[in-house]
Parts: structure tokens; sequence; C-alpha cells
């Protein structure tokens, strides 16, 4: 089965690099490299220096995978395996996959998180939240079958913010048991929350058959370097996603992964100035949403960098934000791009000239409030 475009990522080709300002986007800023390098040890300058620029190694460096064991049960890098976000999230589908197999998945999501499974052929359902962006795993209970091999979900959530709480997450553990089915947990954003007693566990550490995808994109800002990495205790997953990669990447960047290995070992250095930007964000969107009659509602992310917005708009979301990006500059991110019903926007909140964007917004929504909230074309 052919496989769709990516709607968002389509969009993004569109406008992020001509659009004066992002409004939506889930990444922070992404920092410079002598950031990184300044973080840096003497061993693990030394490795910097010494790089070689030949093919690294399938699974990833065992540096690199030992420093991102630190954050799991497990101290056996053989459980882990390193290689672009997206990649790994599409060669999971297909070692896992066959098209009898039903799956269950988060909604809305990033489109690789469904569209992957679809071209397999599988029957997908979705597991959607309430009106407050709350997923309920009792929801999730009825939507499994008896040949349900999969279980999709992602939180920190793109786009709306949502988290669970340890009971809800040790729910869905009972229910992917009982059903003897795989979770694969999208924790791109993980640890990006104010309250760390709340911080969740990787799936990996609950599970056996649970799949963790976390990276260096979200809660680090260093989306550039493309590194991310899958934990899970079954080795034989392991391997069958290491020999996939062969048709694919066959091996990973190696300065991308010196550079990881630095971000891994000084987290905090990347993750705190994240977090306070975002909840900063967090802030001033929650005062500017009070005084504009066109966000109909907005809910406060309650981890992650996005929020999903809703507009009292008489046109379609996708409308709005075209007519933005084209008369203001401002680049948001429609429902559409999500295929989610309504008149929503994703808000991105990690981004340092957030405060100069909300003014520039309320000006264009005084000059346009009647076109925009009447029955008027903007075409």
């Amino acid at each position: 089965m052919k496989m769709k475009d990516f709607k968002l990522e389509r969009y993004f080709a569109q406008h992020e690099f001509t659009a004066k300002y992002l409004l939506s986007s889930s990444d922070c800023d992404g920092f410079e490299q002598n950031y990184v390098l300044d973080l840096a040890s003497a061993q693990e300058l030394k490795m910097w220096n010494d790089m070689k620029l030949g093919y690294t190694e399938s699974a990833g460096n065992p540096i690199l995978r030992e420093s991102i064991t630190q954050f799991y049960k497990t101290n056996n890098i053989e459980e882990v395996v390193v290689g672009s976000p997206g990649e790994l999230n599409y060669i999971t589908m297909k070692v896992l996959l066959e098209k009898q197999d039903h799956v269950v998945a988060v909604a809305p999501a990033y489109q690789s998180l469904h569209e992957v499974v679809h071209t397999i052929g599988c029957e997908i359902s979705y597991w959607k939240p309430n009106e407050n962006w709350a997923f309920d795993p009792n929801q999730l209970e009825h939507l499994v079958r008896e040949n349900t091999k999969l279980i999709i979900i992602n939180f920190p959530h793109n786009p709306t913010g949502s988290y669970l709480t340890l009971s809800e997450l040790t729910q869905i553990v009972s229910i992917a048991k009982k059903n003897d089915c795989y979770i694969f947990s999208d924790e791109m954003y993980h640890k990006l929350l104010a309250n760390p007693d709340a911080e969740l566990p990787p799936i990996s550490d609950l599970y056996s058959k649970g799949i963790s995808l976390w990276g260096t994109s979200k809660s680090f800002g260093l989306a550039g370097l493309r590194t991310g990495w899958l934990v899970c205790n079954d080795l034989d997953f392991i391997h069958r996603v290491i020999s996939y990669k062969d048709y694919l990447s066959i091996c990973s960047s190696a300065p991308s992964e010196i550079l990881s290995i630095i971000a891994l070992n000084h987290i905090d250095d990347f993750l705190q100035p994240n977090i306070k930007k975002i909840q900063q964000n967090i802030n001033l969107f929650a005062e500017f949403a009070q005084t504009q009659d066109i966000i109909s509602s907005f809910i406060p992310p309650k981890s992650g960098s996005t929020a999903f917005v809703e507009l009292n708009i008489n046109c379609s979301s996708l409308e709005f934000s075209n007519y933005l990006v084209k008369n203001a500059g401002i680049m948001t991110i429609p429902a559409e791009m999500f295929d989610h019903p309504g008149k929503y926007i994703r808000v991105g909140f990690g981004r340092q000239n957030f405060h100069e964007i909300l003014p520039l917004l309320t000006g264009f929504i005084e000059q346009n409030k009647s076109l925009l909230m009447n029955n008027v074309s903007l075409k």
C-alpha cells in the first residue's frame, strides 16, 4: 500500500523556513554546537577531537548506548539501538506487524504513528481523549481485541500536552499484559515537565514488551543531531530492528553520536533552560488567551512543549493558519494536519522569541477580527 504524504511535515516544508515567526514548533530552540562542546569533560572532548568520519556501529556507539542506559532500569546496552527517531518508529511497525494484526493508537497524533500501520494493512482503532484532553485507560481496554498486536501511546502527548498518572500508565501495562501485546511508547518529550515528581518511567522499565522511543530532538533542543533510540527488554525485537536498519541508514552519524553522548551526560544543562522557557511561555499565552475572544478555550499542557488551542472562528483552522502566515508571517499548525475535527491550532512554547510573537498576533486579530469571526471568505 502506498504511503500518504506526511501532511504535517509537508506543511512545515512549505512555511517553516520562510515564515518570520514560528508559533507552532514542537521542538525548543536549537542549542549551538559550541554550547554542547563547552560542557564536555576532558574525556568527552578527546572523543570529539579524535573522532574519525567513517562508518559507526549499526546498533550505535557503545559509549552512547551506555550513556542512554543511565536513564533506564536496564544496564545492558544490547537492549538499546540508536537511529533517527522517525526511522526507528518506521522500523518498529515494520518488524512487529503483519496485515492480520490489529493496532490501537492514541489520536490525534504525529502522523507516522498511524500511517505506517495503515500501509502494512492492519486495522487500527483510535484511543481519543475527552474535551479536556484526558485519555481514559478504561476506554483503551474496550478497544483491544483478540488479535491486537500493538498499543501505541505518546506521553507527553503531541499536540495536546496531555499526560498520564503512574496509576493510569500501570493500567495500560496491565491491559497489554492481559492481551500479550506490545506497547510502543513515543516518549520524545520525556522529562519536559515542570514537576519532576510527576515524571512517568519509560515503558521499557515497566513491561518486557514495552518499547521506549526517546531522542535528542525535543527534550534536549538538539533536533539537528537526528539522534534517537529504542530501549526494549526483548532482544529478538532489538536484533530485528538492527537488521532492518541495514536497508535504511545502516548507522548513525559519528559527530551526532559524540555530541549526543555529551548532551546525555550533561542533561540538566539542556532540560532546565527548556523547561523554564516553556513554563514562561505557557504563562504568557494563558494571559493572552484571557483577552482574546478568538480563543475559544486554552487548556495549558500538563507536559511537553505544545498545546492544542480551540479557536472561535467562522473559517477552518487550515484557512486561518494559511491567512495568518500569509499576512502576518506567523506560522501555526492547524488541526487538519493531525486529521482532527474542529477548529484547533497547535501552539509550541519552546522558542525564546515567543514573547515577540504575541503582540503581533494581537495586532493581526484586531485588524481581522470581523473577518475571522464572521462568515467572510479568507480567499
